[in-house]
């Protein structure tokens, strides 16, 4: 697997929102955040000794993840059951997927019941809270910087 195999695949999931955040990370949200959405990956694209990639790993399999050599808690993520990849060898192309799918679910599982609302609307009426919402987010921020 690589950076652009996961992402394309992590992209065909239901309700994923990709953003550029913090530097030279791409973030993967169950919903988009304007919304309540969540993130559950995030792929670092600088060549550094942060990892490549990190995602909720949840509770359970957490200390079970960790066993597993290149794998080790997320910085400043750990707290929430996360964990960072060394390097895209750590599993084969089917455990990555089995692993990302199971990252969205539980960050999905976590969403508040009005999000999942939104989620499971028509995506024209998706797009348009989203847009409306992002209208209104953006004028509070222009307000508050006045």
């Amino acid at each position: 697997m690589d950076a652009e195999r996961i992402r394309a695949f992590l992209l065909q999931l239901p309700h994923v929102v990709e953003t550029l955040q913090w530097g030279d990370n791409l973030v993967f949200w169950v919903g988009d955040k304007a919304i309540g959405g969540k993130m559950f990956a995030l792929m670092n694209l600088e060549t550094d000794d942060r990892g490549v990639f990190s995602y909720a790993a949840g509770a359970e399999r957490y200390a079970e993840l960790l066993e597993i050599e290149g794998l080790s808690p997320a910085a400043y993520l750990a707290r929430a059951y996360w964990v960072t990849a060394a390097d895209w060898k750590v599993f084969r192309p089917a455990e990555w997927e089995f692993e990302l799918r199971a990252a969205h679910q539980i960050i999905y599982d976590k969403l508040p019941p009005r999000t999942r609302k939104i989620l499971g609307m028509t995506p024209a009426e998706r797009r348009r809270v989203v847009a409306e919402r992002k209208t209104l987010l953006a004028s509070q921020k222009a307000t508050e910087e006045r």
